[in-house]
């Protein structure tokens, strides 16, 4: 069974990993931990803000993660979408999972928008960004208050319907 949870700091090492293995290994993403320091400051970076860090989990395992940083306006921040290999597609819907999880939040929350950076790399990501209502924006059109990442080159932007 497969648990979608908030971070917790006893899954540090192996959030990490998984990240870490799938930018580097998979995709020859040229990152490393250190040049993501929000990965090792999770509650100031994410939670302080109003935002959150999940977690998917099974037997024990982080098999993927999702996180979101809340920014002004309505705005929220997707960040840190990873599902290890094994784990990946409609079969275990483990990507859809964590999406819907935080879009939840979302809606729960008054977050109206929703926006990510991601790489050209991840044709899969964004495909799904894609069949889950994301419309690609330039890097103009994106809030002044979003945290860029370096290697992002592909921007992304989801009005979510029913706020109040």
């Amino acid at each position: 069974m497969i648990e979608i949870i908030p971070f917790k700091n006893e899954f540090q090492d192996q959030l990490v990993k998984l990240i870490l293995d799938i930018q580097q290994l998979e995709f020859n993403v040229p990152i490393t931990a250190a040049d993501q320091p929000d990965l090792f400051t999770i509650d100031d970076f994410y939670r302080k803000s109003g935002g959150e860090f999940w977690v998917a989990v099974a037997d024990g395992k982080v098999v993927g993660s999702i996180a979101l940083i809340r920014i002004g306006n309505q705005a929220g921040v997707i960040r840190k979408m990873f599902v290890a290999k094994d784990f990946r597609g409609k079969e275990s819907g483990i990507g859809q999972r964590l999406f819907d999880h935080m879009l939840a939040y979302c809606t729960e929350n008054h977050i109206a928008n929703l926006y990510l950076g991601t790489v050209s790399q991840l044709a899969a990501a964004l495909r799904f960004y894609e069949r889950n209502g994301f419309i690609t924006i330039s890097k103009d059109n994106l809030p002044a208050d979003f945290p860029l990442m370096q290697v992002d080159n592909v921007f992304c932007k989801l009005t979510i319907q029913n706020q109040v």
